[in-house]
């Protein structure tokens, strides 16, 4: 028989990788028919059944606060204890699997341990890389010393605060051989590899509709300190000493708050946050993907891209190294100046793109 496993997921219905995977769970489990309790924060408390997918929403209080666009932490949470446990009675799980440090898997940890029940904690998000680098942004004030100091020491302890969590788990899943070997020897807990997958049926080269000889740099993701989103007007700017000063730059990102880069010559403001067919169509009109960000523990964008027949420029650092096959299907860059030579020749030589269909 399938182990029965109540999935604690801090993030849902947000746009976000945690969230895309979290629905990408419970979808898998309804599609083959695999009994799954989904307990995650709501706008109201409720419970639903869609096939063999029980569904408990928890709605978060008037203390909930906000930790990124549109994602919060309720500390009172706790308040609908009664509530997860009388699913958990009903549903009766073998496992139960979380995802983060936050206020809904903080419950089903709890239960957990109290039941004595085998306990899963996948990793999603770097929060300490998170925390060090919006920290360092509020300190801009002080000397590059000193901040650098302060920084180095919050994101150490935050590290340590969040592997405290960590260690509740019997088994660990991390999405990435750094941060498997990093866990294994921090938690002493066995730790596997969790990858992701992409729906090939929506993302692919297909889609493409636009062949008007322009060429198109393309980026998806929120619009946060994290994602190093900054970075594309110093690209863009590189990008012209490479006698690439006719290329339009246009990027497509997930969140309607451009105003980071609005303005900036070359650059056009996104309209709105695009989703299902319109975001498949954007990647595929795409010429090259480019992802700056040095703190993804995966990149779900990036394998979207790769699937829509876009090659990526990415970072050393993160998750999305991992992804990228360098020479075949992008290429990988160390900083800044490595980025834009990267990025430069998937401009300049159309055999290192695919074709367009």
């Amino acid at each position: 028989m399938p182990r029965r496993v109540a999935f604690f997921t801090d993030t849902y219905n947000e746009i976000n990788g945690v969230a895309l995977t979290s629905r990408q769970f419970t979808a898998y489990a309804e599609r083959h028919n695999l009994p799954l309790l989904c307990v995650r924060g709501g706008t109201e408390t409720r419970r639903s059944t869609s096939g063999s997918v029980h569904h408990l929403e928890l709605c978060r209080g008037p203390l909930a606060f906000e930790l990124d666009r549109g994602l919060f932490h309720d500390p009172m949470l706790w308040r609908l204890h009664c509530e997860v446990e009388s699913s958990i009675d009903e549903f009766q799980p073998t496992l139960i699997h979380v995802v983060s440090p936050s206020d809904v898997s903080e419950i089903g940890a709890y239960i957990a341990k109290g039941r004595k029940l085998p306990l899963a904690i996948s990793w999603h998000t770097n929060l300490h890389e998170f925390g060090a680098m919006r920290l360092s942004k509020m300190l801009a004030w002080m000397d590059d010393e000193t901040c650098k100091g302060v920084v180095q020491f919050s994101e150490a302890n935050i590290l340590n605060i969040v592997l405290a969590f960590y260690k509740l788990g019997d088994v660990l899943y991390a999405p990435d051989e750094e941060l498997i070997a990093m866990l294994r020897e921090r938690t002493g807990k066995p730790v596997s590899l969790m990858k992701r997958g992409v729906d090939t049926e929506l993302f692919h080269p297909g889609r493409r509709t636009i062949n008007d000889g322009v060429l198109r740099l393309g980026y998806v993701g929120r619009i946060a300190p994290e994602k190093s989103v900054r970075s594309l007007k110093d690209l863009e700017s590189r990008l012209k000493s490479h006698r690439y000063t006719a290329i339009p730059v246009r990027h497509h990102w997930r969140w309607q708050r451009a105003r980071v880069v609005a303005g900036q010559p070359g650059i056009r403001r996104p309209a709105r946050y695009s989703r299902g067919e319109d975001l498949a169509n954007s990647y595929a009109n795409m010429d090259v993907f480019v992802f700056p960000s040095r703190t993804d523990t995966f990149g779900n964008v990036v394998l979207e891209a790769l699937a829509s027949g876009v090659p990526a420029v990415v970072t050393d650092a993160g998750g999305p190294k991992f992804i990228v096959n360098a020479g075949s299907s992008g290429f990988i860059a160390r900083d800044a100046a490595e980025f834009a030579a990267r990025t430069a020749p998937l401009l300049k030589d159309p055999e290192l793109r695919p074709e367009c269909p």
